[in-house]
């Protein structure tokens, strides 16, 4: 139900764009119908995309019902993935009102449509406090030194969230600890490094 809504509520946001669009565009006669065209598959194909790759995997829908698209791994979508998914919303569509998508969702473990499973997506529920409890302090992006998994990804992250909780002291300790993980930065605190790693992580590159 909360995927419903949040389709619902961005088919409604991208049809009164859409509307607002006709109204000016078709003043200009038959060229105008060239960019109600444009604007339609702009609206429904790719501005869902660029809102996930850009919006931390949410469109407004999504932010509205709490939803957040994530790679399997748990890291940030990306463009290519957030693109990938939206695309194939084609398919899902099939043959009528997202059938297929939905007969994927059934056989999925973690109710993926065609979509997700192509794209290695999935779609997640946090509680909006729980969003907005978690920040990561902003920092300098910092690509790791190594490939982390998700375990090693979730500690960094969970370290960097306490970040503002801790003394600089007690923060500069308990970073020197996943050193083996994050490296060393010529000129720079541990604390500084771990941050710079978690905004990576985060996406905020």
């Amino acid at each position: 139900m909360p995927r419903a809504l949040a389709w619902a509520i961005d088919l409604a946001l991208r049809l009164g764009a859409l509307l607002a669009i006709m109204v000016g565009a078709l003043q200009l006669g038959r060229a105008g119908w060239g960019i109600v065209l444009l604007a339609a598959f702009f609206l429904e194909w790719l501005l869902p995309a660029w809102f996930e790759a850009a919006w931390n995997g949410q469109t407004p829908g999504k932010r509205a019902m709490a939803l957040r698209v994530l790679n399997d791994d748990g890291t940030p979508v990306r463009w290519p993935a957030a693109l990938t998914r939206n695309l194939l919303r084609a398919a899902d569509f099939l043959p009528v009102l997202y059938g297929v998508g939905l007969l994927a969702m059934l056989a999925s473990r973690d109710f993926k449509r065609l979509g997700d499973l192509a794209a290695g997506t999935v779609v997640v529920y946090e509680p909006e406090k729980r969003i907005a409890a978690k920040k990561i302090p902003q920092a300098p992006a910092l690509a790791p030194p190594i490939a982390l998994d998700l375990s090693e990804q979730r500690a960094l992250l969970e370290l960097a969230e306490r970040s503002s909780t801790l003394t600089p002291e007690r923060l500069e300790e308990l970073a020197e600890l996943p050193r083996p993980l994050v490296g060393n930065l010529e000129g720079g605190s541990a604390s500084a490094r771990l941050l710079g790693i978690a905004n990576y992580i985060a996406g905020r590159h």
